[in-house]
């Protein structure tokens, strides 16, 4: 049998789609990195488990890492193929996870997943996509050995709390992008680009509630359905994994409700705007009809018009149309039209 690479040998051997590959033992201490190759004279020593960190793996890497662990068939074709929906699916003793993670890159909100394969003696996380490297993760629960004594469903914690708390910075974001929106949404000028950013950002967050929403039912499974798993000692950082989620969920819908209200208030306001520029135009109109309907009758060439022989008919006329026009300004003023 094969030694167990010890701590100080980089694992030179490891594709670069491994980001990480460590070696536990029952205690919780770090063995140290292990190559891929390797796995298997781990798992062969009694009381170690194994947590595999990868990133768009190949197929080669994947098929490789099924024959390490013996993992399902179909799981690894889930895991390759991407794109799949928030899931836990079971597979004998172990589980297979699918999580929606997010990530704000330049302003704009990208979406990935993770793939997660449960065991009890190994833990591998699959990440495609937009997604944070889940070496914080790692870090915190090699911080708390007396909890990563439980085994990989301590690190399974580590990891779904990370994914969780990674989503409020962005829904925060999203807040003061609203509150910044608002300025414009009440300015004097009609700006069709704050529209689309409104509709982009309640396209992301409908997104983001489809990914989130699953996953607090992911959650309660896990703490009531596999007890093998996941021991009762750990149920409380999971319940508390739930709680993340729950408030992620309940502000996402508040932001969207937001949204809507500031999507329906900028119509409303653009509605008002147009209603009040036609409002001008009409009185314009009606002072314009005024002296045009006066002095329509001067190009009738009717004979008898008996003032048309006084010397004050001409500025008699202009008179008559300025005092129209005048009363008509006057009550259209009173009126707020103009």
């Amino acid at each position: 049998m094969n030694a167990i690479t010890p701590p100080s040998a980089p694992p030179a051997s490891n594709p670069p789609m491994v980001v990480n590959c460590i070696a536990y033992r029952k205690d919780g201490s770090r063995i140290g990195d292990v190559t891929i190759d390797a796995i298997s004279d781990v798992l062969a020593e009694p009381d170690t488990f194994v947590w595999v960190g990868l990133y768009e793996p190949d197929e080669p890497l994947l098929e490789k890492i099924q024959d390490e662990f013996g993992l399902h068939d179909l799981a690894i074709e889930d895991a390759h193929a991407a794109h799949q929906r928030t899931k836990l699916e079971t597979y004998g003793d172990s589980l297979f996870l699918v999580v929606q993670t997010a990530q704000l890159i330049g302003g704009e909100l990208a979406f990935g997943e993770t793939h997660i394969f449960f065991g009890p003696r190994y833990l591998v996380t699959v990440r495609h996509g937009a997604s944070q490297s889940y070496a914080p993760a790692r870090r915190t629960c090699e911080h708390a050995p007396e909890l990563l004594a439980n085994g990989p469903s301590y690190g399974l914690y580590g990891v779904l709390d990370f994914i969780v708390d990674n989503l409020l910075p962005i829904v925060r974001d999203f807040r003061e992008e609203v509150q910044q929106l608002e300025h414009d949404i009440f300015g004097e000028t009609y700006k069709s680009s704050t529209v689309r950013r409104l509709y982009d950002m309640q396209r992301d967050l409908m997104t983001l509630r489809l990914a989130v929403a699953p996953l607090q039912d992911i959650i309660n499974q896990l703490i009531r359905l596999h007890p093998n798993l996941i021991p009762e000692v750990l149920h409380a950082y999971f319940r508390d994994v739930y709680d993340h989620a729950f408030r992620v969920n309940e502000a996402i819908g508040a932001m969207r409700e937001m949204l809507t209200a500031a999507i329906n208030v900028n119509l409303s306001l653009v509605s008002l705007r147009q209603n009040e520029v036609m409002k001008k135009l009409a009185g314009w109109a009606a002072m314009l009809a005024a002296p045009t309907l006066l002095t329509s009758w001067y190009g009738m060439n009717f004979a008898h018009m008996p003032e048309l022989a006084q010397p004050w008919a001409y500025p008699g006329i202009i008179v008559v149309v300025g005092a129209v026009v005048g009363g008509i300004y006057l009550g259209l003023k009173r009126a707020k039209w103009l």
